[in-house]
């Protein structure tokens, strides 16, 4: 089994990030998944969650991922996701704030996709 697996994120309109690493957490439509180097083959459809991913040098980093496609053979995992975006990226103060919107609004997706973002910037925090 090999000691890790190559990662590459990529949003619709930019490439998120891409290096190596040992562990990667997601939500797909059948529930949470971890994927760890010498997994099987695996194509799912990602659901809006933070995508947790352990890199090789023992960092951690965050993203908040709205839909898209997770895909895992010969040791390369790809994200491909909607709307993607790092934790250290997010700022939190507006994000507190598009979330206390779409909540008073009753905007049911617009609370979700708020919340995911403010789960992954304050997971690493």
């Amino acid at each position: 089994m090999a000691a890790e697996l190559h990662v590459e994120l990529v949003a619709a309109d930019r490439q998120v990030w891409s290096g190596e690493a040992r562990l990667v957490v997601a939500r797909t439509a059948s529930g949470d998944i971890g994927v760890m180097p010498g997994h099987q083959p695996l194509l799912s459809v990602l659901e809006s969650g933070p995508v947790t991913i352990r890199t090789s040098d023992g960092g951690t980093v965050v993203a908040a991922v709205h839909g898209g496609f997770i895909s895992f053979a010969d040791n390369k995992l790809s994200l491909l996701a909607e709307i993607a975006e790092l934790a250290d990226e997010i700022d939190v103060q507006r994000a507190e704030r598009a979330f206390e919107r779409a909540r008073s609004e009753a905007d049911d997706s617009a609370e979700r996709r708020a919340d995911v973002r403010l789960r992954a910037a304050t997971a690493t925090r």
